[in-house]
């Protein structure tokens, strides 16, 4: 530990060291949304390098939900780790990890990824990618607890969804320049189709793009390594007034701590309530990151290739970015304002969750390609004003715990989005079957390709449709369970 000398400016201004881990806790969570929400832009080329149908995105699904398996199944054991050893380790340990399999991923269809068990390596990788995921915000969580004043925590969690779904909006974007390149595609008086490129993409093959997303992970760990210290008073540039600032209301910031009270933990039921209002949260999120792109392409003719196209895919992850940061400043501005913690964290969780299942039930009855797109980018909206009180209430219920109570939270929240993402590949291939029962057919065996096209979408449209009535369901019931989550009422009592 740095020991400081005694400051003998009584009116000295806290230094703002502390932003800058907030900086750093921002550009980590960009790259975590780069690094998953580009499989949502690959998907075509996962299935065609596989020799997969590239119409029928649902055979991915175990593929996709391997992801979240592994991320909810090792959040709890990051979030202890970081909790016992201090998060810079254990960050610098994940960031590492991950971006070894993001890079790895580019070798689908190929090598040790091909063969035979093409498709179960792919499943393999994306587990594993998941494990090094896991425990990332957790972690960010604990480090701002460790950095932040509590009457600043909300904000500061706000921020850090606000870049990690921001950059989740853009990924599409950036995938299109690296990868698609920008064309425009016009119709002609009869029928025809024109498309004129306007850019030709950075990389000749979308495996390159994997290999920049891992390496751009690699970098921020060495920058990481080399500035961030565990707590304020490690850090030299950290002056007495913001060490006092920081400290103001903090309790139980010091990591290394000997034991955790897993018996309080896995009965707490205030912490059981902020877990499943996660599961259900989730269920539904990952809808964005997922399946989204092709649902657009195949049912509004959303193309890629372009821009439009690529805002549209990216919309709700843009909506969610400006919503995070909005939710964290009021729900930290209520309890300024009003002293009342447990209903500053509980109303924007209210809020936020019950109007996100009106517009999944818009959802449901949109009929353009527009009208869809506003629904559900103010679905994700609504959803993401919950962001800053979530994980704010982490930091409040979880003190010198934090990382491990966060790391419940989103165990279990991650368990709704694998639930979520396999839920949405099953019910898509029922209705397929349904489809191919009520009109005594196989598509498989269609012999003109765009009829065969069609068909799968009319078949389709009957699986999202009861996958978006679903997500308003579990939204509703994530609005409820807010009213059994108090952020004033810790896991342990003291510290």
């Amino acid at each position: 530990m740095i020991v400081k000398p005694a400051d003998t400016l009584s009116t000295q201004a806290p230094t703002r060291v502390r932003y800058i881990v907030l900086a750093f806790a921002c550009a980590l969570s960009m790259i975590t949304y780069l690094d998953r929400v580009c499989i949502g832009s690959a998907v075509p080329h996962l299935l065609e390098a596989l020799g997969l149908d590239k119409n029928r995105p649902e055979a991915l699904a175990l593929a996709l939900t391997a992801f979240s398996i592994a991320y909810a199944v090792f959040e709890v054991p990051s979030g202890w780790l970081g909790d016992k050893f201090g998060p810079r380790s254990v960050l610098i340990r994940i960031v590492l990890w991950w971006s070894v399999f993001t890079a790895l991923t580019s070798l689908t269809g190929k090598y040790f990824l091909a063969m035979q068990f093409g498709f179960w390596a792919l499943v393999a990788v994306r587990f594993l990618f998941g494990m090094g995921e896991a425990g990332a915000y957790p972690n960010i969580t604990r480090a701002l607890h460790n950095w932040f004043p509590f009457q600043q925590r909300g904000l500061a969690q706000g921020a850090v969804w606000m870049a990690g779904r921001g950059m989740g909006g853009l990924t599409p974007l950036l995938w299109l320049l690296l990868v698609e390149g920008i064309a425009t595609t016009t119709v002609l008086d009869n029928g025809d189709e024109v498309t004129t490129r306007i850019t030709d993409p950075v990389f000749s093959s979308w495996r390159a793009a994997f290999w920049l997303f891992g390496g751009i992970g690699l970098t921020w760990c060495a920058l990481f390594a080399w500035w961030f210290r565990n707590r304020p008073d490690q850090k030299e540039s950290v002056n007495e007034a913001e060490l006092k600032l920081i400290r103001s209301g903090q309790q139980g910031a010091e990591a290394g701590h000997a034991d955790t009270p897993w018996f309080k933990l896995l009965t707490d039921r205030n912490l059981w309530a902020l877990c499943l209002m996660y599961f259900c949260a989730s269920y539904a999120w990952y809808f964005n990151i997922n399946y989204l792109p092709t649902c657009l392409e195949e049912q509004y003719g959303i193309r890629g290739g372009n821009v439009l196209g690529a805002i549209y895919k990216g919309g709700p992850l843009w909506m969610g970015a400006v919503a995070c940061l909005l939710g964290g400043f009021l729900t930290d501005w209520f309890i300024r304002r009003t002293g009342d913690r447990k209903w500053g964290r509980r109303w924007f969780g209210l809020i936020g969750h019950g109007l996100c299942a009106v517009c999944y039930l818009a959802c449901a009855e949109a009929r353009s390609a527009v009208g869809f797109f506003l629904a559900i980018s103010f679905a994700a909206f609504f959803n993401d004003l919950t962001m800053g009180a979530a994980w704010a209430t982490c930091q409040d219920i979880g003190r010198r715990y934090s990382a491990t109570v966060a790391g419940c939270m989103n165990t279990i929240g991650n368990a709704g989005g694998a639930v979520g993402t396999f839920m949405v590949g099953f019910l898509l291939a029922r209705a397929v079957t349904a489809y191919e029962h009520s009109h005594a057919l196989s598509i498989a065996a269609l012999n003109d390709p765009d009829v065969a096209k069609q068909a799968l979408k009319d078949a389709h449209l009957a699986g999202y449709h009861l996958n978006l009535l679903t997500f308003a369901g579990v939204y509703f019931l994530a609005a409820i369970l807010w009213f059994f989550i108090d952020a004033t009422r810790p896991v342990v009592d003291t510290d």
